[in-house]
């Protein structure tokens, strides 16, 4: 039997990258060449051709500006999830600011859309060790489940001891929230990605390939991630410092067909149909001061 894994889209235009804050800021954004429309709508032909639905992750600054675009992405059967207002890291909001964002951009797609958002995932995996609160407000909100989790060591991101596959979160005697950590793997001794962003694009396919095999051949579902910039070679491109002009741009030009290779081999579903899969059968983490810690050692993944 194969596993079904999770396909999800984080809506950003090709300026909302967090790697080009310090030379686009927010306030430059309107002034901007609007990208999304068109390689979203891309995106949606490619899945549509596969037969694969996935959740979309909308930041409310697109949905107030690209109604039509997220009631499309909805009609044509993907999840509408949220990412935040304006792609601000969890740890530089305040809980006021944080909880906010989480009621303005639930109205916002829930109205646009018709249907309730269902889950969430923090801009940039922002959700660290200082910022695990934003968990409890998820819960707080009616959230069912989270993504933002990255189990790597990054400077931007990350928690690197916790565990690599879905779990149950324990909050005030609670556990309804579902975590969906980034999938990771094994390379040269170092837990890194693999299924999104940069490493999907600059690892050979190959590799990521046999990663995801490995996750699903343990019985856990893969997380893959993607922005509808990565499927926009002629995007502008800005005179960055040479690594971060490859994270940003290495390989655009191969993420379609790297994709389609990927829809083709292997099975995929929005993380809500994942969730209503497996919920009951997770194991759960308490939520403590010292980060999350497995409850039941017994429960966790073999």
């Amino acid at each position: 039997m194969r596993v079904t894994n999770l396909l999800t889209i984080d809506l950003e235009d090709w300026y909302q990258v967090s790697n080009l804050d310090p030379y686009i800021g927010r306030e430059r954004w309107e002034q901007c060449e609007n990208r999304l429309e068109a390689s979203t709508y891309r995106l949606l032909a490619i899945l549509d051709e596969a037969g694969v639905k996935a959740t979309f992750f909308v930041l409310g600054w697109n949905a107030e500006r690209n109604e039509r675009l997220v009631r499309e992405i909805a009609r044509c059967g993907h999840e509408i999830g949220i990412h935040g207002y304006h792609h601000a890291l969890v740890y530089e909001l305040t809980p006021v600011q944080f909880a906010w964002e989480l009621a303005h951009c639930q109205n916002l797609v829930e109205a646009i859309s018709g249907r309730p958002a269902r889950g969430y995932r923090a801009a940039s995996f922002s959700v660290i060790r200082r910022s695990l609160w934003a968990l409890e407000m998820l819960e707080e909100h009616g959230f069912e489940y989270d993504s933002s989790i990255f189990p790597i060591r990054h400077h931007r991101y990350g928690i690197p001891d916790s565990p690599d596959y879905p779990y149950r979160v324990a909050i005030n005697g609670h556990s309804s929230l579902v975590e969906f950590p980034i999938s990771t793997m094994q390379l040269m001794g170092l837990r890194t990605g693999f299924s999104g962003g940069a490493y999907f694009r600059l690892l050979p396919y190959r590799m990521v390939a046999h990663a995801i095999k490995r996750v699903n051949a343990m019985g856990r579902p893969a997380v893959v991630y993607l922005h509808p910039w990565e499927l926009d070679p002629d995007q502008p491109r800005l005179p960055l410092p040479w690594p971060l002009r490859l994270r940003c741009y290495g390989n655009l030009e191969r993420t379609e067909g790297k994709l389609r290779r990927l829809l083709r081999d292997f099975e995929f579903a929005p993380a809500e149909t994942v969730l209503d899969q497996c919920r009951n059968n997770l194991p759960c983490c308490r939520l403590a001061p010292e980060g999350l810690v497995l409850r039941d050692r017994s429960l966790a993944y073999q």
